[in-house]
């Protein structure tokens, strides 16, 4: 990544699902403006001159430039005739910040792994934000995390209400310890050993130029990836959701710190007790008619129905599959981040002011 005045450097970005757009990128001799732009790429196009209008719309953009107003200028420079197959405005956006050393791939950084035992739902949450302050910091680099939970558990969202999403006696009937997450989205339950978790920390760079939204797809695609090695046809549902033609298998959430930090996590269910789930969750008839369905149960169809294999051999494959595309080291917890955890369920995670923010 780089880009030296009156030398092209060299960017690619890989549109989730789609095709490679590659950008080689020259900038002007004081270095503040894009002088020339030279596209790349395994996408279809038509006409063949529309490749010379979204490159030269590009000429004169400042190097600074963030990737939404330079696909906007790629959008203007379209014409109602031209077809873009596998790409659009924003991949050549990427490609270009990536090129200018402005956003990064995911080739450029190397990924700790994490495979975390069985720990307190409290404490689970609490580690999520910690490895985020890590990077942050930079005593980590970028974390993928599997995780377990230690007890029965209710995990909502950072901005639902406690009482609209959980039955009381549902949860005391069953053991269940609820929980708020840091990220947006919907209120899941999960036993032990029935769901596979992840989180992703990762830079912002490595989301620089995607909405919320597109940076949902762009971050599961390697676990649509493997679940498809694993046999299933997964795809991805907007805004969050990972799901095959037999039904959901699992949901993302996703959080901003302030410092650019990026957590993404992920849980997919590989066996459930819909029973249990829907006397524990309040899950209401207008979520489920948006949904088009009339059971909560058959929202979800879990990995151990759909690939029959045990669930530490799925696991084993999600890492797999990983470390196939992308540079994986092993770590572990340290002493210094379980006692930020622990301070964090302490002073927050397990607190009445944090679990009943929205009561």
């Amino acid at each position: 990544m780089g880009g030296a005045t009156g030398e092209y450097s060299h960017g690619e970005y890989k549109v989730p699902g789609g095709k490679l757009v590659a950008a080689d990128v020259k900038l002007d001799p004081a270095g503040a403006l894009i002088e020339a732009v030279r596209l790349a790429g395994d996408f279809f196009l038509e006409p063949d001159e529309a490749l010379g209008r979204i490159a030269g719309a590009l000429a004169g953009a400042p190097a600074t430039e963030p990737a939404s107003s330079l696909a906007r200028r790629v959008n203007q420079a379209l014409l109602p005739n031209d077809v873009l197959v596998g790409f659009d405005a924003l991949a050549v956006a990427m490609a270009v910040r990536r090129a200018l050393g402005h956003a990064s791939a995911w080739a450029d950084h190397r990924f700790e792994l994490i495979e975390d035992g069985p720990r307190d739902p409290y404490l689970q949450m609490a580690l999520d934000q910690v490895y985020a302050e890590e990077l942050a910091a930079g005593r980590r680099g970028p974390t993928l995390r599997f995780w377990q939970w230690a007890s029965n558990a209710v995990i909502i969202g950072s901005y639902q209400s406690w009482s609209n999403e959980v039955d009381p006696q549902g949860a005391a009937r069953h053991d269940v310890t609820v929980v708020r997450r840091v990220s947006g989205g919907g209120a899941m339950f999960v036993e032990p050993g029935n769901t596979i978790t992840y989180s992703l920390v990762v830079p912002a760079s490595l989301v620089d130029g995607l909405s919320f939204q597109d940076s949902y797809a762009f971050l599961d695609a390697w676990c649509v990836g493997a679940l498809r090695e694993l046999g299933i046809a997964a795809v991805y549902e907007p805004i969050n959701d990972i799901a095959s033609p037999a039904g959901k298998i699992a949901g993302a959430a996703q959080k901003r710190f302030a410092d650019g930090t990026v957590l993404h996590h992920v849980t997919m269910a590989y066996d459930i007790d819909a029973a249990k789930m829907t006397e524990v969750l309040r899950i209401g008839r207008e979520k489920l008619s948006d949904k088009g369905t009339v059971s909560a149960a058959k929202r979800v169809d879990p990995l151990r129905s759909q690939t029959g294999r045990p669930r530490e051999e799925i696991l084993a494959a999600f890492i797999a599959h990983f470390e196939k595309l992308y540079a994986l080291t092993r770590s572990r917890p340290t002493e210094a981040e379980l006692t930020r955890a622990e301070d964090l369920v302490r002073t927050k995670f397990a607190t009445p002011e944090w679990l009943r923010r929205i009561p």
